[in-house]
């Protein structure tokens, strides 16, 4: 009786970690979301953001803290220009690091954004990451820039409209 029953468990746990090691579209963003997390983890201190790159962006008319009246706020984008540049996206190198002023003064990171240029991307249809495409944003646009596609995670704030949305309306550009 004590053999079967041993072979019994030992069967229903080799069942349990073969399900567990396979992909399924439930748990694959998921993973992608823990390394975004991890990567970025050590920018809640602005000076390590800067150090690796990321610098302070401002739109067309300077404005640093992105923000709609009624809709929601991103924050203020400090972006990595060799990642803009080099035509890839890759959920442990985000483009952009999205953070939103808090009333000391001091910056807190909220969110992160993978950005990829429409002229460099060579792929043949939008990009994606964490199961999400990204959205084109065209030119002329509020950013002065060329056009490109754009993906937020709001990975280190809650967003009550949804983790990969533009706007979060709980969060705030003034201190």
């Amino acid at each position: 009786m004590f053999a079967r029953s041993t072979r019994t468990l030992v069967g229903v746990a080799a069942a349990a970690i073969v399900l567990l090691a396979i992909p399924s579209s439930a748990n694959a963003g998921a993973d992608d979301l823990s390394t975004a997390r991890a990567a970025t983890a050590q920018f809640h201190q602005l000076d390590a953001a800067t150090a690796a790159g990321y610098g302070e962006f401002r739109d067309a008319a300077k404005i640093a803290c992105i923000e709609t009246p009624g809709v929601g706020v991103m924050g203020i984008h400090y972006v990595n220009s060799g990642l803009v540049g080099d035509g890839a996206v890759n959920a442990a190198t985000p483009e952009a690091l999205v953070y939103q002023p808090l009333p000391n003064g001091k910056l807190k990171l909220v969110a992160v954004e993978y950005i990829v240029f429409y002229s460099m991307w060579a792929g043949s249809s939008k990009p994606s990451l964490f199961g999400h495409e990204f959205k084109l944003i065209g030119e002329p646009n509020r950013y002065g820039i060329s056009a490109f596609y754009e993906l937020h995670a709001w990975v280190w704030q809650n967003n009550p409209s949804g983790m990969f949305k533009d706007w979060n309306p709980s969060g705030s550009c003034t201190k």
